[in-house]
């Protein structure tokens, strides 16, 4: 009889219990995301405070934003110090983390006690301040990726966020492999991540002069190395037509073999009719067609992260095997790195033409 009655309390808690870790299972990606991005996005801000001369903490806008009920719904207006206009203001806009820096000649520590900040604070999350010598620095955090639009009247800075869509026709997020201390593949003092980075920034330059309305998203133009979550997640939060990332291909010993040739990873789950495998197969054919390089073909990539938790259509580009010498010789080669980014810059188009 008391297993009886153990038995009736113990299953509904078992069932309870069940259907809690279900529903958490389902909503854990987004909170890892959430918790990831929150992590960097304080990690950037206290690196600039221990750089700076006076460090002051994160405020919640709405202590420091005063609501306006008329105007735009995201638009922001800082009062600036006497003298100061547009031209004296640096601002950088950091997509990656998603946030807006402000940088103010000769501004006072107490910023936001002399001069009036007013508008709407429904995208930002945090407001931060700190000194820079004589500079003071403003940071916005933003919950999404924004355009700025930029404007001064009478003393004051105007800023309107704008969704991407809204600025561009298309959008393509560019992502140079690996980065920083991750090298990527490696032969005879050669490191993948930098092959990697010299196609992207030959294929900047072609996109820089494309007259398309097309918005262009690079993970990183230099020797840093974003998170993989930033990364995916920058392509998601721009709500990218397109994710490229481009990187160099190894056998699995590391040893120099005759293997050689052009692949490119795909997301097998994706099954819509714009598909990764679709983006996949038209990457395989202009870049080989750039290059002359032989077609190994299309590889299921859901063991990789940045594909499986892309939420856009995503093809990995392995442009060349750095363990085939010739191939290596040719990777290493400006124009051989012009003529890949070239026919990525052709499937790019392709792909827009084709409907993405």
């Amino acid at each position: 009889m008391m297993d009886e009655k153990v038995l009736k309390w113990i299953t509904p808690f078992v069932v309870v219990m069940t259907a809690a870790v279900c529903i958490g299972l389902l909503f854990f990606p987004k909170l890892h995301e959430y918790s990831v991005l929150a992590a960097e996005k304080r990690l950037l801000r206290e690196q600039a405070y221990a750089q700076s001369d006076h460090a002051s903490f994160e405020q919640d806008p709405e202590e420091i934003v005063e609501q306006t009920d008329g105007g735009r719904d995201s638009q922001l207006k800082i009062e600036l110090p006497d003298g100061i206009t547009l031209s004296d203001l640096t601002i950088e806009n950091h997509y990656l983390t998603r946030d807006v820096f402000i940088r103010i000649p000769q501004a006072p520590d107490d910023y936001f006690s002399r001069y009036r900040v007013q508008g709407s604070c429904d995208h930002i999350s945090a407001i931060s301040y700190y000194q820079e010598k004589e500079d003071g620095v403003i940071i916005l955090g933003l919950d999404r990726v924004f355009e700025l639009e930029e404007d001064y009247q009478s003393g004051n800075l105007y800023l309107n966020f704008l969704d991407p869509h809204e600025v561009y026709d298309k959008i393509v997020v560019i992502d140079a492999g690996h980065g920083g201390r991750a090298s990527g593949a490696a032969k005879i003092g050669i490191s993948e991540k930098d092959i990697n980075l010299a196609i992207v920034l030959e294929l900047k330059g072609i996109l820089d002069e494309n007259t398309e309305n097309i918005g262009v998203y690079y993970t990183r133009t230099d020797d840093s190395n974003p998170t993989l979550d930033q990364r995916v997640q920058l392509a998601n939060a721009v709500q990218a037509d397109l994710f490229l990332s481009v990187h160099n291909n190894s056998t699995a010993t590391g040893k120099f073999s005759g293997i050689s040739g052009t692949e490119v990873l795909f997301d097998e789950a994706d099954d819509s009719e714009l598909s990764s495998r679709r983006l996949a197969q038209i990457c395989l054919d202009e870049v080989t067609d750039a290059l002359g390089s032989s077609k190994r073909g299309l590889l299921e990539g859901d063991n990789i992260y940045i594909i499986r938790t892309s939420e856009v259509p995503v093809a990995l580009i392995e442009v060349g095997f750095m363990t085939n010498r010739k191939e290596l010789d040719a990777l290493t080669s400006p124009e051989y790195q012009k003529q890949a980014a070239e026919g990525i810059y052709a499937a790019i188009l392709r792909a827009f033409e084709e409907g993405y």
